[in-house]
C-alpha cells in the first residue's frame, strides 16, 4: 500500500497523517509538516484546476534522494514526502512533506529545503488550467523535451 512508503507519487488524494506517523518518534521534539495546496489565483489569473504528470519511478527516487540529503545534513531527522498527480481542484493537496527532528529549527529547515529541491530536481510537470486558457509551467528546455517525448522519456 502506498501510504507505508516514505517517498511516493500517487493519483489518490493525499492525507498527511500517515506521513507524520512515519517520521514521528520518541526522540523527535518537532515534526514540521508542509502541505502544498492548489490555489485559486496565480499572478492575477483565476485557476480552475491543475494537472500534474510525473516520470513516477524517477520522481520517487528523487524524492528519496531529497530525504537522504536532509537526513545527511541532520542525522537525527526523518523525512517522508508524497506528491499527487492527475487532475487537482482548488484546495486539493498536491504535496505533503513531513520532517521530524529533535529540535524545531532542523525540521523547519528540512521542510523548506525539501520543497525547493522538489522544484529543482523532481520530474513532475504542472499544467495550470485558467479561465482564459491552460499552460504548462516549468523550465522551457524541460518542457520542450516533455512536449516532444512525454514525461516518461522527456527527462534527463
Amino acid at each position: 500500500m502506498e501510504q507505508k512508503r516514505n517517498y511516493y507519487i500517487t493519483e489518490k488524494p493525499l492525507d498527511p497523517s500517515p506521513l507524520i506517523q512515519q517520521v514521528i518518534r520518541p526522540e523527535a521534539g518537532a515534526v514540521n509538516t508542509f502541505i502544498g495546496t492548489v490555489r485559486e489565483l496565480t499572478e492575477g489569473k483565476r485557476t480552475l484546476s491543475l494537472t500534474y504528470e510525473a516520470y513516477k519511478s524517477m520522481a520517487e527516487k528523487k524524492l528519496e534522494q531529497i530525504g537522504r540529503e536532509i537526513e545527511a545534513e541532520n542525522k537525527d531527522s526523518r523525512v517522508a514526502i508524497a506528491h499527487r498527480i492527475g487532475k487537482l481542484d482548488i484546495s486539493d493537496i498536491a504535496v505533503v512533506i513531513a520532517v521530524s527532528s529533535p529540535h524545531r529549527d532542523a525540521s523547519y529547515k528540512g521542510s523548506r529545503y525539501a520543497i525547493e529541491r522538489i522544484k529543482e530536481i523532481v520530474p513532475i510537470w504542472k499544467k495550470e488550467h485558467w479561465e482564459d486558457g491552460s499552460e504548462w509551467i516549468g523550465d522551457q528546455l524541460e518542457q520542450t523535451a516533455y512536449n516532444e517525448k512525454g514525461p516518461e522519456e522527456g527527462t534527463s
